[in-house]
């Protein structure tokens, strides 16, 4: 009767138990929703860069003009989700000449997104990336410099 006893009693515990494991819990899961939301943005990012920077590249009047226009649309779509177009590669490939009448052009863009809230101790800042990177094509239009 006396076992039955000790294992019934309440010593009103149950809060701070119930907070002990909530912080264990808790805390985790906002770090991987934080976490896994930049990763999205920086995959958005990078979509709609590459998207847009094909679309102005193709509709461009010369290779000059198209390569600013491009990086100008990779600049905008990056810095509206915070991200630093400076330390983005970007990659451009053409199947025959770059503006020449139904070639197709390619136009990569990656970034390395650094995970929130790790110290930059021993490098760790640098070990925690996540690489993101997205494609987009276009075809020239076959009447493009027919004017």
């Amino acid at each position: 009767m006396r076992l039955l006893k000790f294992f019934t009693k309440d010593d009103g515990s149950a809060s701070l138990e119930f907070i002990t494991a909530g912080m264990l819990l808790l805390i985790p899961l906002v770090y991987l929703v934080v976490a896994v939301g930049a990763v999205q943005g920086a995959t958005l990012a990078t979509e709609g860069a590459a998207r847009q920077a094909a679309r102005v590249y193709v509709e461009s009047p010369d290779q000059s003009t198209a390569v600013k226009r491009a990086q100008q649309a990779i600049d905008f779509a990056l810095a509206d989700y915070g991200l630093n177009s400076k330390q983005a590669d970007v990659t451009i490939t053409c199947s025959a000449s770059c503006l020449e009448p139904e070639s197709l052009v390619s136009i990569g863009v990656g970034v390395k997104v650094v995970m929130p809230l790790v110290p930059a101790v021993l490098n760790l800042d640098q070990a925690a990336v996540v690489p993101v990177s997205s494609q987009a094509s276009q075809v020239v239009s076959r009447f493009h410099g027919a004017r």
